[in-house]
């Protein structure tokens, strides 16, 4: 049987290139940390935190006390906060 925990140095998600539709080993879509979307976005976790607050940020997803991010929803968002014009925020911004 495939080992389904992996440590941190190796639970690195990179949202380009994965396939969102494609179900993980167990069935379900893939999640990432808070930590993890920090790091991909190369923004700080506070950052993360204060944007939920504000109501801005991908929506998330309480495992516990853990916070996590369906991938599927983090495209989502970022495709809401594309430009439809360059120099030209997205409309409701």
């Amino acid at each position: 049987m495939p080992q389904l925990l992996r440590t941190t140095a190796d639970s690195s998600v990179h949202l380009t290139g994965m396939e969102t539709t494609a179900p993980t080993l167990n069935g379900l879509e893939p999640l990432m940390s808070i930590e993890e979307l920090s790091e991909y976005l190369h923004v700080p976790v506070r950052t993360l935190y204060d944007w939920r607050l504000a109501g801005k940020g991908p929506c998330a997803v309480h495992v516990g006390r853990q916070l996590r991010y369906f991938v599927s929803d983090v495209h989502a968002w970022l495709a809401s906060q594309r430009e439809s014009e360059p120099g030209r925020a997205p409309e409701g911004v």
